[in-house]
């Protein structure tokens, strides 16, 4: 059965996030990781499930000519987005939903990443929502996403939690998790190249692909 049940249009699970979030431990190697592979000249990019902003600041922080568009859906996450770039011109940020298809409307990117949000998809969803990032990029453009992934085994996943100070009965409900294996063959059937895992501690890795330019 689907598990359709999430939570992060509720705002204190949102807030809980935020609270904890500078607390998990090695998710700052996986940002450092992340920025090692963006594209040279690039000059737009997207985030999707932009949150309060936090990964979309830090990629345009690396090149301050760059544009960026973050999405959405939790209004708590995108009042803070907004807030956070209120004075930033280059910056737009669309409530959107990743369970329903990207908009074309959106543009096209060079760039398109996303941190720890795509997981809350099932799995036929972020199948689909690869597919339409694909569309999206620009030939020789590049897909960053640094994701909560699945363990191999029920204890390798407690580990995990015990490794974040969460017991089984704190998870996150809204987890629907995949393994790095899994969807580096959907990237790959989907015509992606350069597929690969370049960073991974336990369930947090970086999964990417770049567009044929």
């Amino acid at each position: 059965m689907t598990n359709d049940v999430n939570w992060w249009s509720r705002a204190e699970w949102a807030e809980r996030y935020l609270a904890r979030r500078d607390d998990i431990p090695h998710r700052a190697e996986g940002y450092l990781a992340l920025v090692e592979h963006i594209p040279a000249d690039w000059r737009r990019v997207l985030d999707l499930g932009t949150g309060d902003g936090y990964t979309l600041g830090f990629v345009l922080g690396e090149e301050p000519s760059v544009r960026g568009v973050g999405v959405d859906f939790s209004v708590a996450m995108l009042e803070r987005a907004r807030a956070r770039f209120a004075e930033d011109a280059r910056v737009e940020i669309v409530e959107h939903d990743l369970d329903r298809p990207l908009s074309s409307a959106l543009g096209r990117f060079d760039l398109v990443v996303s941190s720890f949000a795509i997981h809350h998809c099932a799995d036929e969803r972020k199948r689909a929502l690869y597919g339409e990032v694909f569309s999206l990029l620009e030939p020789g453009g590049r897909f960053l996403d640094l994701e909560h992934v699945a363990s191999a085994t029920p204890a390798l996943h407690d580990g995990f939690l015990a490794a974040i100070g969460m017991t089984p009965v704190e998870d996150d409900p809204s987890n629907k998790l995949a393994s790095v294996s899994e969807q580096l063959g959907w990237l790959d059937a989907l015509g992606f190249v350069d597929v690969d895992c370049h960073w991974k501690w336990r369930e947090l890795a970086l999964l990417a692909g770049v567009k044929p330019g």
